[in-house]
């Protein structure tokens, strides 16, 4: 039988499998196999991608050669464009504007077959610190509103290169579901005068049943209402609304405990497919102090279908509690 759970955050309802739950090894795991071919972010492929707009290289090295560990480079074919003025009008009863924006790529390491949870904690320490330096400098441009981080690993949940890598769209318009989060964080805040997100922090780390891994600044946990089989959240325990902010001391936390759920979920589910995004406060147009940055990770194990797609309400056929649990005594 499963169990009705409500989001806190954003109302959403969730049907949890608790009383027959799917077992950790019950999933259909296909790993993700590397097909090879020519990748045009691989060092000597350089040419094949824009200019690099930062980098970690040796310093004997000029730039767009061989000889670099982080590179950012320009979306080559991005899903907005940086050139031009957004100008918002009306078509009839529609809104429209240009799309404008920018779309930036971080591959992450120089190694065509390591994947972001083979790196070492400085070297997912270094990918993080650009994705802080890229979302500070589009930050500056008064056209956009809302610096979006995303990952996806493996084809079935969206990559189309296989070389790891983490895309960065600075948009010119605030998400739907960052609103959905904002006004749940908002509308929370007004009625009991705290944070939704350290709340939820405080009850994990009561209960301790969800826990994946914590460390000084960090915590993962499998969230109470998961959507998804093994979701897993990543929060800084200190609220934070803004993901920019982040100190070199939480950085490296950070990188810790995003490679710690990434070999976990390596090792038990046979590297599966999954994205990841981060959600942090607009960059203007208001206040959002009762917002907290986090960063969500969801394994591509199953299909989200009609009734997901009718209703709004996910279907999880395992439980959270299960989850952290193989997660958490994972030997790795």
């Amino acid at each position: 039988m499963g169990q009705l759970r409500r989001d806190p955050i954003a109302g959403r309802w969730v049907e949890v499998a608790v009383t027959n739950p799917q077992k950790c090894d019950e999933f259909d795991l296909k790993p993700q196999v590397k097909k090879g071919g020519t990748c045009p972010f691989c060092p000597g492929s350089e040419k094949m991608t824009p200019p690099e707009i930062e980098v970690i290289r040796d310093p004997k090295t000029r730039p767009d050669t061989p000889g670099w560990t982080v590179r950012v480079v320009s979306n080559k074919f991005p899903a907005l464009k940086i050139e031009g003025e957004i100008d918002r009008r009306g078509v009839g009863m529609f809104d429209m504007s240009n799309g404008i924006g920018a779309h930036e790529v971080i591959i992450e390491n120089s190694d065509h077959n390591k994947d972001l949870a083979d790196l070492t904690q400085d070297q997912i320490r270094n990918v993080i610190s650009k994705y802080k330096s890229r979302s500070i400098d589009l930050e500056n441009d008064a056209r956009f509103k809302y610096i979006l981080l995303f990952k996806n690993h493996g084809e079935p949940a969206g990559a189309s290169l296989e070389h790891s890598h983490t895309q960065l769209v600075a948009l010119p318009i605030v998400p739907k579901r960052v609103k959905e989060e904002l006004k749940g964080a908002q509308n929370y805040f007004k009625f009991r005068e705290r944070c939704v997100f350290c709340d939820m922090i405080a009850q994990e780390l009561q209960e301790k049943e969800r826990i994946v891994f914590e460390n000084g600044n960090f915590i993962a946990f499998c969230p109470f209402v998961s959507r998804f089989p093994f979701e897993v959240w990543l929060l800084p325990k200190s609220h934070n609304p803004e993901f920019r902010s982040i100190d070199d001391s939480a950085i490296s936390d950070m990188a810790e405990a995003l490679k710690e759920i990434l070999v976990r979920m390596k090792v038990k589910l046979n590297d599966p497919a999954y994205n990841f995004i981060i959600h942090t406060a607009p960059i203007r147009d208001g206040i959002y102090e009762e917002y907290h940055w986090h960063l969500e990770l969801m394994p591509k194990l199953m299909n989200v279908a009609g009734f997901e797609w009718g209703s709004g309400l996910y279907i999880n056929p395992t439980s959270p509690e299960l989850n952290a649990k193989c997660l958490r005594e994972t030997k790795i």
